[in-house]
C-alpha cells in the first residue's frame, strides 16, 4: 500500500503555490492515474531526482516502483510560466527533468536527499523565483473568472482590460493552454470534487448540473476525453479507493 497527503504552502506563497505534497509506496509497485487540475508541479522523486510536470490535457497513468517517495510543489494556474521561467505551453503534457531546464537548480536537488530536505529545497527554489517573476495579476484575475462554472469564456478579455488575442497569447504562456481548455479542466475537478464529497438522490445527472455540464451526456464525452474513462466507471473506482 501506498499513501499520498497535501498540505497548505507558506502563507507568503499562497498565490503561486496551491499545495505542498507527499507520495510513497510500500513494498510492492503501485499504479497512478494523473488526472488534469491546471497546474504544473516541481517534483522530487527518490529514484530520479527533481524534474518538471507540465499541465495535462487529458490522463496521465503511471506506475510509482515500490520503495519511491515523491514530494512535490503544485503551482497554481498562471503561476507555473513565469516561475519556471518558460512558456508553460511548451511543457504541456510533458514530465521533463529540471537539469534540461536549469542545471544549477537540479544540482541542489540530487536523489540521495532525504524527502523532507528535498521538499525544503524546492520550496525554497519556488520562494526565490516568484519573488523575481511573479505571476501576472491579469492571468490570476482570469483564472479566478474561469472557476465560475456560468462564466462566458469569450468575455474573460473584456473583464480583464485585455484584447483576445493578447489574452490568449499571455495565458498560453502562463498556464500551458488557453483559457477554453482550464475552462473545461476547472468544470471537471469541480465534479471530481462533487464526486469526493456527495452521493446525490439525482446521482451522476444531478452532479452533472451542479458542475456546470448541460447534462449528464455532457459530462461523459468530457470525462472520457480529461480522464480516459466514463463518469460512472470513474465514480465505482473512487468509491473503491
Amino acid at each position: 500500500m501506498g499513501d499520498y497527503v497535501e498540505w497548505a504552502p507558506p502563507v507568503a506563497l499562497r498565490d503561486t503555490v496551491a499545495c505542498l505534497w507527499r507520495r510513497s509506496t510500500g513494498d510492492h509497485d503501485s499504479a497512478a492515474l494523473v488526472l488534469p487540475d491546471g497546474c504544473a508541479d516541481l517534483i522530487w522523486d527518490s529514484g530520479r531526482g527533481v524534474f518538471v510536470a507540465g499541465p495535462d490535457t487529458g490522463p496521465m497513468p503511471g506506475t510509482m516502483p515500490a520503495g519511491r517517495t515523491l514530494v512535490g510543489v503544485r503551482l497554481r494556474p498562471a503561476a507555473g510560466g513565469p516561475v519556471l521561467g518558460l512558456p508553460l505551453d511548451t511543457l504541456r503534457d510533458l514530465r521533463v527533468d529540471l537539469a534540461d531546464l536549469d542545471p544549477a537548480a537540479a544540482r541542489g536537488l540530487s536523489a540521495d536527499l532525504p524527502p523532507a530536505e528535498a521538499l525544503r529545497r524546492l520550496v525554497g527554489l519556488t520562494a526565490g523565483r516568484a519573488v523575481r517573476r511573479p505571476p501576472d495579476p491579469a492571468m490570476l484575475a482570469a483564472v479566478r473568472l474561469l472557476h465560475d462554472p456560468g462564466v462566458r469564456v469569450h468575455e474573460i478579455g473584456a473583464r480583464v482590460g485585455i484584447g483576445d488575442r493578447q489574452l490568449r497569447r499571455r495565458f498560453t504562456a502562463a498556464v500551458g493552454y488557453g483559457p477554453k481548455t482550464l475552462h473545461r479542466v476547472l468544470r471537471f475537478r469541480r465534479f471530481l470534487d462533487l464526486l469526493e464529497r456527495e452521493r446525490p438522490p439525482g446521482g451522476l445527472g444531478e452532479l452533472a448540473l451542479r458542475a456546470g455540464y448541460a447534462d449528464q451526456a455532457h459530462l461523459g464525452r468530457e470525462s472520457v476525453q480529461l480522464a480516459g474513462l466514463p463518469p460512472g466507471v470513474l465514480a465505482r473506482r473512487r468509491g473503491q479507493a
